[in-house]
C-alpha cells in the first residue's frame, strides 16, 4: 500500500538520461545559495547527485550570508544573460533583509525551472505551463504513475503555500479533480477529509492526518517534512495509515520525485533553448 516515489524517481531518472544524451549538448544547471543554512546544503547536495545521473551540469553559486539585495540580483541577472545556463534556482529560505519575491521575478521565467515566477504560475493557473513547479509537478506524476484517479474524484489538499497547495490544487482541478482546500487552522478539518478519495498534505504540521480522519481506501499523499526528537516525519501518520490507505512514505515519497521533477525541468528548459 505504499507510494514508492524513490523507486519511481529512480526509473524516470534512467530514461531522462537516455533524453539528455539526444541534445547538442549538456544542460547547465545553475543553484544560488545564500548562507550556509545546513538544510538547504542537504538538498543542494542531492539535487548535484542528481543532475550528475542524467548528466547536467551543475553550478552552486554559494554567496555570503551578508550579500546585499541588489548584488544578488545582479548575479541573477548575469545567469539570465549566460547561454550556458539553461535553468536556474534560487535555494530558498532567503535571509530576512532580501525580499524574496524580488529575487524570483528577476530570473528569466525561460530558465525558472522552480516554476516559481509569476509568468509561470500564470501558465499554469491557465493550464498552458511547461515549467511547472516540481513538487506540484512530482506529486501529479506519482498519481498518473500508480493509475490514481482524479478525474471526478473528492480530493482534499491540505496546505495553500505558493510553492506547494496552491499550485498543485490547480493542477488538480485542471486534471477534472473536485478540489476543496483546507489548512491545519481548518474547522473540522475530519470532516473534509473523512469524504476524500485523495488527501494531500502539505502542512508542516507532524502527525497532523490520522487514521480516524480517512476512509480506508483513500490514497493518502504527505509531503510534510518536520525533524521531531531527530526523525523525519511526516505530516501523516504513516504506520497506522499504512494497513488500510495507499500512502506516500516520509522520506522517499515525496522528496525524490521533487528533485526528479527539477531534472527534467531543467531538460525541458535546455531543449527549449536550443
Amino acid at each position: 500500500m505504499i507510494l514508492d516515489g524513490k523507486s519511481l524517481a529512480n526509473t524516470l531518472l534512467v530514461s531522462l538520461r537516455e533524453e539528455i544524451q539526444k541534445l547538442p549538448k549538456k544542460p547547465k544547471l545553475s543553484v544560488i545559495l545564500v548562507g550556509d543554512n545546513p538544510a538547504s546544503l542537504s538538498y543542494i547536495r542531492q539535487k548535484e547527485r542528481f543532475a550528475g545521473i542524467v548528466g547536467i551540469d551543475f553550478e552552486l553559486r554559494h554567496l555570503s550570508v551578508d550579500i546585499t539585495e541588489d548584488a544578488l540580483i545582479n548575479t541573477i541577472q548575469e545567469m539570465n544573460l549566460d547561454p550556458k545556463v539553461n535553468g536556474m534556482i534560487v535555494q530558498l529560505p532567503l535571509p530576512r533583509h532580501i525580499d524574496t519575491s524580488r529575487i524570483i521575478e528577476t530570473i528569466d521565467p525561460q530558465k525558472d525551472v522552480d516554476g516559481f515566477t509569476s509568468q509561470n504560475i500564470g501558465k499554469l493557473f491557465l493550464g498552458t505551463a511547461n515549467l511547472i513547479s516540481c513538487t506540484p509537478k512530482g506529486v501529479m506524476r506519482l498519481l498518473r504513475e500508480a493509475n490514481v484517479k482524479i478525474q471526478g474524484e473528492n480530493i482534499v489538499m491540505i496546505g495553500k503555500s505558493n510553492i506547494v497547495g496552491k499550485p498543485l490544487s490547480l493542477l488538480l482541478m485542471n486534471a477534472g479533480g473536485t478540489v476543496t482546500v483546507c489548512n491545519k487552522e481548518t474547522k473540522n478539518i475530519k470532516e473534509f477529509t473523512q469524504n476524500a478519495d485523495i488527501v494531500i498534505v502539505a502542512a508542516g504540521s507532524p502527525g497532523l492526518v490520522k487514521k480516524d480522519m480517512v476512509r480506508p481506501g483513500a490514497t493518502i499523499i504527505d509531503v510534510g517534512f518536520t525533524l521531531v526528537d531527530g526523525k523525519i516525519r511526516g505530516d501523516a501518520h504513516f504506520e497506522a495509515l499504512e494497513p488500510t490507505c495507499l500512502i506516500t512514505p516520509v522520506p522517499g515519497g515525496v522528496g525524490p520525485m521533487t528533485v526528479a521533477m527539477l531534472m527534467e525541468n531543467t531538460f525541458i528548459a535546455a531543449r527549449n533553448q536550443m
